[in-house]
């Protein structure tokens, strides 16, 4: 059976409080996440540290922001966020299709 790729658009908050990871090892880390689902991503935008408009934990009002731009098979988004549930270097995911 032969799947077809869909585009997709995943927007990620990065927490790297207390850690010595940077962003772009994080980065790295989740388009290898991608890598591993059979997904080949065409951008990458690092959309800087953006304060939240609900704060649900005080010691983090703020935190970078991320979006991916990559094509997969159709699940792709259901599996990458089951593989980023354990990372806690991710603080939330969104994706969307492209």
């Amino acid at each position: 059976m032969n799947q077809t790729n869909r585009n997709y658009r995943a927007t990620l908050i990065i927490d790297n409080r207390g850690k010595e990871d940077s962003v772009e090892q994080i980065i790295d880390e989740v388009k290898n996440e991608i890598s591993a689902l059979k997904g080949e991503i065409s951008n990458v935008e690092d959309l800087g540290k953006r304060d939240f408009a609900r704060v649900t934990d005080r010691n983090l009002v703020g935190a970078p922001y991320v979006q991916i731009t990559y094509s997969a098979p159709g699940n792709a988004p259901a599996d990458l966020k089951e593989r980023l549930r354990l990372n806690h270097n991710v603080y939330r995911i969104f994706i969307q299709s492209a």
